[in-house]
């Protein structure tokens, strides 16, 4: 059985290890989800209204889970965990919405983007008001090692989306360049979701940097099997149009993989569909064909595999607790989750 008919067999295993985490902080999550909502007032109602849209769209809310579930485990216990929690959120919010005018996306979770419905300009602007919200509560917050690791976190993913522009339509991109990007742009809001948890208490570095390590491992196994699911799955499961990677000519890492092994003539159709844009109807079928006849996809869940075990490996300096079995059992949600 391949790495990949593994991930898919019995589907819908994946949701049921993701709810043990979001039982044990539904509470505290509901009190995120209250400040987000009211941190999205202003008087100018455009604002919360595009906002709105892209929450209402769901998601859900790893990040935030990830600071409460963090903060539980090292056995943290003030309100602090909640407001930082909805400081992450903003940052990740902002993040998307510059994403999909970035990526001229169309779709997200299932719904029209807010740049497809009200422009980029405003979907811009309203990215930046996010961030600027979320800054806010890390100062009410008044922790130097909270500013210092959620702003050098926005700091990077912006860089990562720099570098995935600057790698975008470059077939010839190697593996370590795009496993840079992608902690740049994703793993490093989980770190930094994880890390936040350990430092409420004070410096303790042991406990940072485990934390660190597990949330930064787990978001490159997330991106990974992003990229997989990209071209394998449905756009019920996904919440986007399947083949938008593809389609915006980015190149991930089962494409990487794939070139590393192509012949001169699927070089040349990599080249065309992705480092000039030039695709017609067939060619995300015909992509599909390489990727599958070079094994790119099982190799790519291989390696998510592999940063999911190092996750793990993180955690076990921990106690046993609940929040312990269930931060474990959202690594393997990881590589069995259904959308």
């Amino acid at each position: 059985m391949t790495a990949l008919s593994q991930i898919y067999e019995k589907s819908n295993i994946g949701s049921d290890l993701l709810k043990p985490l979001q039982t044990l902080v539904s509470s505290d999550l509901e009190r995120v989800n209250a400040i987000i909502l009211d941190r999205l007032k202003s008087p100018i109602d455009l604002i919360p209204t595009l906002a709105r849209h892209l929450i209402a769209a769901g998601g859900k809310r790893m990040r935030p889970m990830l600071t409460l579930a963090c903060s539980a485990l090292v056995e943290h216990n003030s309100d602090r965990p909640i407001r930082l929690a909805a400081a992450i959120e903003f940052i990740h919010a902002a993040t998307l919405l510059h994403d999909d005018v970035v990526d001229e996306s169309e779709l997200r979770r299932g719904v029209p983007t807010a740049n497809s419905v009200w422009g980029n300009q405003a979907s811009i602007l309203v990215g930046d008001f996010l961030f600027s919200r979320a800054f806010e509560l890390m100062v009410e917050d008044g922790s130097l090692d909270v500013l210092r690791i959620l702003s050098s976190a926005s700091s990077k993913i912006a860089e990562g989306e720099v570098m995935q522009l600057v790698s975008s339509k470059d077939v010839t991109t190697s593996q370590n360049t795009y496993l840079e990007i992608a902690t740049y742009k994703t793993a490093t809001l989980f770190e930094a979701a994880c890390q936040v948890g350990a430092v409420l208490d004070g410096p303790n570095l042991e406990n940072e940097r485990a934390l660190a390590s597990f949330g930064r491992n787990l978001g490159l196994a997330f991106q990974l099997v992003d990229d997989v699911l990209d071209y394998q799955a449905s756009s019920e499961m996904i919440g986007k149009n399947v083949g938008d990677d593809f389609k915006e000519g980015k190149i991930t890492l089962p494409v990487i993989l794939a070139y590393k092994k192509a012949n001169e003539d699927e070089k040349k159709f990599w080249q065309r569909t992705l480092g000039t844009k030039q695709q017609n109807a067939k060619d995300f079928g015909q992509a599909l064909a390489y990727l599958n006849k070079h094994r790119a996809l099982d190799e790519t869940l291989t390696h998510a595999q592999t940063y999911i075990h190092y996750a793990q490996e993180s955690l076990i300096k921990f106690k046993p607790s609940p929040y312990l079995s269930a931060l474990f059992d959202l690594c393997e949600f990881c590589l069995k989750r259904a959308f």
